[in-house]
Order: C-alpha cells, then structure tokens, then sequence
C-alpha cells in the first residue's frame, strides 16, 4: 500500500513539473544535490587544467569527453552501450530525452551537439556542453539556420562526430515527434566519407521522470534529477549505420533515421509508442485533445 501510495504521489510531482510547477525536494534530496554539485565540481577542477594544458601541445583533448562521462556517472546514470559507435566521420542522430542525454553521448562518443539554446541556461551543463563545442540553436529562429550549419560542419570537422536531436525538444520516452530536418541541411550533399548512424536512448521505466517536458524549468529539472536517490540505466543502442548518399535530401535521411528508431523503441516497450501529450509552439506540434495516462 506504502509503494502504491508513494507511486501516486511521484505521479502527481511529475505532473506538476510538466505544469510548470516547482518540486519539492526533501532535505535528504537537498542533500544529494549538493553533494553531486560539489563532486561535479571537484572533478572540474582536476580536469579543466588538465584540459587547457594538453592543449597547449595537442588539439583534440581528452577530457571533456572524460568528464562528461564521469558528469553522467554523477548525476546517476548508468550507461550502457548497445552497439557500436562509429569513431569518426559520422553524423549520429538521436532521440531526446534529457540534458543526461548530452553527458552520456558524449561521454560514450565523445561527440558534439546540436542542441535547444535553452540548454545553455542549465547551470554547470551548458557550460561543460560549450567546452564540448556544442552548437546550441534557437528553435524559433529561422533566419539563423546558415548561421548554425556552418557551425555544424566546423564541429564535424573538428570532432570528428556530431549529434543532432531532430524532434527539436525533449520527450517523455514514450513518444517519437516528427523530425524537423533543417540541421540535416549539412547532408546536402553529404561530406565524403560520413556516414549517419541513428541512436535510441532509452531510459527503460524512469524516462517520464528525468524527461525535461511540458512547462517545466532547466533548473527544476536538474533539481529533480539530482536530488532523486539511487542510479538508473541509461541504454544507448548505436543502430545500423547507412551512408547519406543512398538517400535524396535531408529529408530521406531524416525519414530513414526516424523509421529505424522508431523501430528499436517499439521493440523496447513491447507496445505502439504514444502521441506526446504536450504542444510544442515553438516546433509547431499540437497536442491531440485525448489525454493519456503516465504509466
């Protein structure tokens, strides 16, 4: 009966979050957040100098692609790599989740971003998600799109691999949104040699917790996520990769990296995936009227 009850009120806490509403948090939930910020921040201080000296002589450094691996392990995930990740000259394109999505990536690929410019706001994230030359992108702003594809091929350049989440927002686990295909622009025509591999992210039965969705604030959201006990499993499924070039325009691409995740996250759930319950203005998604339960 106790689980049940606490079940229900969990339910109701995310609920209010989607609605904009702050959290509360115990004081032993207090507790752990401040101890992950202070870890966080102590291995920020190993790793920054040791980033900046080993630049001086050597380009690609290391650890932020460490650190952000460690961030993950901080702030509870679990990662586990289903697959494997291509190493260079790729375009990965993935499902979006949550501001975890970017550590765990990245600190499995070392990749870089795509990303919500909102993401830049979320204390301590936006500045490592910077460090790792993330392109951050303004989802309204329309006139900026060469703007940000120049970006994106200078961050393929340089990392060796970049990651774009094309629903343009972050989802409940549940759902997939039509992808937006404006950053795949950089695919027409495909530079030599790159190849797209799609990723599934799945957060298994905590994703409608650590999903940043609705009307819900970066900071609540980091709040919520690091104040919650324990760990969770994070899977990152690195699907069959294809070449660009087998596919005519961005958004053949997009449509053949959509089926292929949409398809390992059916296979996930074991059941149909679900409408996302939240209108997103700013991607121009509706809503359906129906409302569908948190399971």
């Amino acid at each position: 009966m106790a689980s049940a009850s606490q079940e229900t009120i969990e339910q109701e806490r995310r609920m209010a979050a989607m609605r904009g509403e702050t959290t509360p948090i115990s004081a032993i939930g207090w507790m752990r957040v401040v101890a992950r910020v202070f870890v966080l921040f102590v291995t920020l201080l190993v790793m920054v100098p040791l980033h900046y000296a080993y630049r001086i002589f050597a380009y690609g450094s290391p650890f932020p692609m460490l650190f952000l691996r460690f961030a993950a392990a901080i702030v509870g995930a679990r990662v586990y790599k289903v697959g494997t990740p291509l190493r260079r000259d790729v375009f990965f394109i993935a499902n979006h989740v949550s501001w975890v999505d970017i550590l765990s990536l990245a600190g499995a690929s070392g990749t870089a971003f795509v990303a919500k410019a909102e993401l830049s706001d979320v204390p301590i994230v936006g500045w490592l998600s910077r460090l790792n030359r993330t392109v951050f992108v303004k989802r309204e702003n329309r006139l900026g799109v060469a703007e940000q594809i120049n970006a994106l091929r200078e961050a393929l350049d340089d990392n060796w691999s970049v990651t774009v989440f094309p629903e343009g927002t972050t989802t409940d686990g549940q759902s997939l949104l039509p992808f937006k295909t404006s950053m795949l622009s950089v695919l027409e025509p495909p530079p030599p040699g790159v190849l797209v591999q799609p990723v599934l992210l799945d957060y298994g039965q905590v994703a409608e917790w650590i999903g940043w969705v609705g009307e819900e604030g970066g900071v609540n959201n980091f709040k919520r996520v690091l104040a919650r006990g324990g760990t969770f499993p994070l899977m990152l499924h690195f699907l069959d990769p294809f070449s660009p070039e087998d596919f005519r325009g961005r958004k053949a691409i997009g449509a053949q990296a959509r089926k292929q995740i949409e398809e390992a996250l059916m296979r996930k759930l074991e059941k149909p995936l679900r409408d996302f319950e939240h209108t997103v203005p700013p991607i121009r998604y509706e809503a359906p009227e129906k409302n569908f339960p948190l399971e």
